[in-house]
């Protein structure tokens, strides 16, 4: 989200999907919005606490209002800078323009956030309606000569490029790399197709992501029997029965494919027969033959992304990505995903011996297929281990494992939170507040956590911001930033337990909030990172999640407040790797099927993506009970954007963030003040203003090495 101000709408946009507001809002007519139209929140600061956004104020055609005013208002930027009669500097031209679009940017740093959380039909359609309009716009603004005439005139400069100070100079360095990869230099005909393949790709890749929502929430498997429901809990038996009830089956028993609903029939399921309809409902959304099939999409995508690289001057797409990536290019990429998979096949053999063993053990003689793998690999380790996953679920307690990670950050970086819910707008009911303070007393940042389950919320997990870290004459503005997540359900009976993945996945997303708390860049251009370096602070962050002494800190039980006993804790340690060829395979095959789309140069004739898939894994000696973990038609992190040529960037920070714990662990104390500032001051906060490697050894002192990773995967 923090690019430059001309761009962040449009990557808004490709990112996130669908938004809600009160059904007041949305049931207003025409005239009424017409007769309050000065009214519109976005058009002035928003008078609430931290000028946060009114979202229950906010209506579908302040919306539409808002983008075509900031449209029209960057435009009029735009051409000021362009029409400018002085000779180019970086102020006139390039810190202008970082600064133009103001309220565009405004209205998307809400829009986005709430599309992918609470997505409505209306909302859904004001995408569609946007997507074109942005695209245009952002090309208005790239292919724009006399501005990038402007840019360039600052950009051969080096006379005056010397008075330019450090972060001045990474701002001019990317603004001008940003024009040339968005086409800058390319003649009128080709400009002309660019803006319609961008345009079309937009449009595509935006109709995937609300397919993929659609069929992960309205895709059910139901069941009549409750003795069908034979090894779930009964917290999962009355989550079903709820859904069922709210979808008008009143005594059955529904699962949709939020991970929180369909991943405990997986694990805990007896019934193989169920187990394989969840199983297929799960892995085949997008690939059902209806009206949100995602095949023809998938493919049509890829092949215009393939004319898109070739128009600029690249053999593949990913040539395209990989540019301005830590990787720079395939090979490296390629060379870290083999390096890891065949250990990790391996590894998964392995853990298929023990899953054979299990189902002979009871009597079995079947193959063990797709939907037994998680079942009997559940069984195997307990078997091992003596380890019971539901046991472990009683010690986390979202709130206390909240309080933990807040915790792990107080530790780290003196930092606290103090819970405004109540005092700052909410979205969402459930949704918390809090403020977070540095360790000087100054506000840090506004921080809220959505983490329940609802229909109009698209799945997996995530951080974003309602407003990035900014300077506001000359004052340093607090980002708000979010973290989203669809875990398990409070109930009547007991609160939200997390299972230890969920935990996992807390203490990731609160390593991307910490990143965008810790942000300190004075221009919006310089915000970013690498795609493959901004999982590092996410990712180190779950070493922490287990490690006793933190443990001790959360970790208690839910109706007791007991604190988890350290026997249950060793079997936790001793059966942490157990598991991971599984884990492994799966996430490494889906990052080779985006690299195998992405670096085609040509598409045959009736390319059948899921065939593609299937064939490249086959030839790469995937055992035959392990699916990718997102399959081509659910896989949104490349086919909806974002992650796009880029799903290895998890592996790749896997890397730094394994060996980034390391030095932690060297000085003895997992919380060494002098380690976590200089991680803070190196990695957390120059935003993109370094590249990545360069932040990297400038923290660790030399370039990060892979051993760490494999050992903690139980690879080496």
């Amino acid at each position: 989200m923090n690019k430059t101000l001309a761009t962040s709408f449009a990557l808004a946009l490709a990112l996130h999907t669908g938004v809600h507001h009160a059904a007041t809002a949305q049931t207003q007519t025409a005239e009424t919005v017409q007769h309050k139209a000065h009214s519109n929140p976005f058009f002035g600061d928003f008078n609430t606490p931290q000028n946060i956004a009114p979202f229950d104020r906010i209506t579908i055609e302040d919306y539409r209002q808002a983008v075509k005013k900031g449209i029209e208002q960057q435009k009029k930027e735009v051409a000021d800078i362009v029409n400018n009669r002085q000779r180019p500097t970086f102020e006139n031209t390039i810190a202008a323009l970082d600064q133009s679009g103001k309220l565009l940017y405004k209205v998307f740093m809400t829009f986005s956030p709430l599309s992918s959380s609470n997505s409505t039909a209306e909302f859904r359609t004001l995408q569609q309606e946007f997507s074109p309009l942005l695209s245009a716009h952002s090309d208005d603004i790239y292919l724009n000569p006399q501005l990038f005439a402007r840019v360039k005139a600052v950009y051969n400069n080096k006379k005056a490029q010397r008075r330019l100070t450090h972060e001045q100079k990474s701002l001019l360095d990317k603004t001008y790399k940003n024009f040339v990869r968005e086409g800058a230099n390319l003649n009128d005909a080709q400009k002309t197709v660019l803006r319609e393949l961008n345009t079309e790709i937009a449009q595509l890749q935006l109709q995937f992501s609300q397919n993929l929502m659609f069929e992960t929430n309205n895709t059910f498997v139901t069941v009549d029997n409750v003795d069908e429901l034979k090894g779930l809990s009964q917290d999962n038996i009355d989550r079903a029965a709820t859904l069922a009830k709210a979808k008008g089956a009143d005594g059955k028993w529904m699962f949709n494919m939020q991970r929180a609903s369909c991943m405990p029939v997986l694990q805990y399921a007896d019934n193989r027969d169920l187990r394989k309809k969840v199983y297929l409902a799960y892995v085949n959304r997008g690939n059902q033959g209806n009206q949100y099939d995602s095949k023809d999409l998938s493919r049509r995508i890829i092949e215009l992304r393939i004319r898109k690289a070739k128009l600029m001057g690249f053999q593949d797409f990913a040539a395209l990505i990989l540019e301005n990536r830590m990787a720079k290019e395939s090979r490296a990429v390629y060379n870290l995903l083999n390096a890891v998979w065949t250990p990790a096949v391996a590894k998964a053999k392995e853990e298929i011996a023990d899953i054979r063993a299990e189902i002979a053990r009871e009597g079995g003689s079947f193959e063990p297929e797709g939907w037994d793998f998680m079942y009997y690999q559940n069984k195997a380790k307990q078997a091992k281990y003596a380890f019971n996953e539901a046991e472990l679920s009683e010690y986390f307690e979202i709130n206390n494992v909240l309080q933990g990670v807040f915790g792990v950050a107080t530790r780290l970086y003196g930092i606290t939170f103090k819970e405004r819910t109540g005092e700052y707008p909410v979205y969402e009911p459930s949704a918390k507040a809090w403020d977070v303070y540095d360790r000087d007393g100054s506000l840090l940042a506004v921080f809220y956590s959505d983490y329940e389950p609802r229909e109009g919320k698209r799945a997996g997990a995530w951080c974003t911001s309602f407003r990035a870290q900014d300077y506001v004459n000359n004052r340093r503005q607090a980002p708000v930033v979010v973290n989203v997540c669809s875990f398990t359900t409070p109930t009547a009976e007991k609160p939200a337990l997390l299972t230890a993945d969920e935990v996992t996945t807390l203490f990731h997303e609160f390593g991307h909030a910490l990143h965008s708390f810790f942000r300190d860049v004075h221009y919006n251009g310089v915000g970013s990172v690498e795609r493959d370096f901004v999982e590092l602070p996410s990712q180190i962050l779950e070493h922490w999640a287990f490690q006793p002494e933190v443990l001790k800190t959360y970790a208690r039980h839910y109706r007791t407040g007991e604190v988890i006993p350290m026997d249950l804790v060793q079997k936790l340690e001793d059966s942490g790797k157990y598991g991971q060829g599984f884990a492994t395979v799966e996430y490494v095959a889906a990052a080779l099927v985006d690299m195998d789309l992405h670096t085609l140069t040509t598409l045959p004739e009736n390319f059948d993506v899921m065939k593609f898939e299937a064939d490249q894994l086959r030839q790469r000696g995937i055992p035959q009970q392990i699916q990718p973990r997102y399959r081509v038609t659910n896989f949104s992190h490349t086919m909806g954007g974002g992650y796009t040529a880029g799903y290895y960037s998890y592996l790749w920070a896997e890397v730094l963030d394994a060996d980034g714990f390391e030095a932690f662990r060297e000085t003895g104390n997992i919380f060494d003040p002098a380690t976590a500032q200089k991680f803070r001051k190196y990695i957390l906060t120059p935003g993109g203003i370094d590249d990545g490697m360069t932040m990297y050894t400038n923290f660790r002192g030399r370039q990060p090495a892979i051993d760490a990773l494999l050992k903690n995967r139980g690879l080496k």
